[in-house]
């Protein structure tokens, strides 16, 4: 893993402090004039950096949040035509962009996961710091935190809670849902953190809530966010130029995987989907070379001043010239599936 000497903890204006900031943006080697793609607008300081960078670059800026678009307003007025807001999933970036006159890109980013915004505004239901409604969905649309914890069914819950969530108790905590919502629904974050609090205990000296993976597990499968980031990299593949670079900022282990195994996978390297599974090398065009040759950390001084930094790991690549591999459904497997192999039907907790 490397660490990359320029580290430090950079604010940029407004309520978001982006994470990795220098790194990325180092990564990114932004030369303009280029069109840049920020997936993941959120609060807008990637975006801010992106067309700070250099007075000759574009920026498409992407969030399926409707109250971020509606809130990157004010920068957008501010760039001067140099900033275009786009509502949907990064997961079609490609399309996205394309649909706004544009034949390619030159630099695309992705801030995976939730954003500081979201967790902050209680009403959003994605965080039990501060009681709200059991919501979590990134966007207005589709099943709720609420829906899937008063109607799936246990063994689901308990996949979802242990694959996507890594809590180690997952049966218990499925378990508990289910005889509590069996008397009434379970309608806020509060009442869902004091149910798995009651069910799993906080290691010593954590100052972790016994109920963090669990939500953490909800979120990510109310928003498919695992789909989403195999489709982005594949549209950030098809979009980029040759020459363009992808950054990606990851904030826990299941997301950097997938974004691990896909370049490796494109740069030519063997890819092990698990450990109980042989490397393999797969024959596919070298679409993308490798920039960040490991994980790039955040300082420690970057941690102390933004806790939510700590998890944080970028990975970067170039595209190369080689054509966009036909889709192949093995690939699409082999990166998601340690993360969704039992909400398949599979492998035991």
């Amino acid at each position: 893993m490397s660490r990359s000497p320029r580290s430090k903890a950079v604010s940029a204006e407004g309520p978001h402090v982006p994470v990795l900031l220098a790194e990325v943006l180092e990564a990114l080697a932004l030369e303009g004039p280029g069109l840049a793609v920020d997936g993941t607008f959120g609060a807008g300081g990637y975006t801010r950096a992106l067309l700070d960078a250099d007075p000759s670059i574009r920026v498409i800026a992407i969030d399926r949040d409707t109250t971020a678009i509606t809130g990157g307003a004010p920068l957008q007025k501010k760039a001067g035509g140099r900033l275009r807001l786009v509502e949907g999933r990064f997961g079609s970036l490609d399309t996205l962009v394309e649909a706004q006159g544009e034949t390619g890109a030159d630099w695309v980013v992705l801030d995976i996961g939730v954003s500081s915004m979201q967790l902050d505004q209680p009403e959003r239901g994605f965080s039990f710091r501060n009681d709200g409604p059991l919501d979590m969905r990134m966007s207005s649309e589709g099943e709720s935190a609420a829906d899937l914890v008063n109607e799936a069914e246990e063994a689901t819950l308990a996949d979802i809670f242990f694959h996507y969530g890594e809590e180690r108790r997952a049966r218990a905590v499925a378990r508990a849902i289910i005889e509590t919502r069996r008397r009434a629904p379970i309608k806020t974050t509060g009442e869902l953190a004091e149910l798995i609090a009651g069910v799993v205990r906080a290691e010593p000296g954590s100052h972790i809530h016994p109920a963090t993976r669990s939500f953490q597990g909800l979120r990510i499968a109310v928003n498919d966010e695992l789909g989403e980031l195999v489709a982005a990299l594949h549209a950030a593949e098809r979009i980029l130029r040759p020459g363009g670079r992808l950054a990606v900022v990851t904030f826990h282990s299941l997301e950097d995987r997938i974004v691990k195994q896909f370049l490796s996978a494109r740069s030519g390297r063997a890819v092990q989907a698990s450990r109980h599974v042989p490397s393999v090398e797969l024959p596919l065009p070298k679409s993308f070379s490798l920039v960040t040759k490991g994980p790039v950390l955040p300082s420690d001084e970057e941690c102390r001043v933004n806790p939510r930094a700590r998890s944080a790991k970028l990975r970067a690549a170039a595209r190369t010239d080689a054509p966009v591999p036909a889709p192949l459904d093995a690939v699409r497997e082999l990166a998601i599936l340690p993360a969704t192999a039992a909400l398949r039907g599979g492998s035991r907790r």
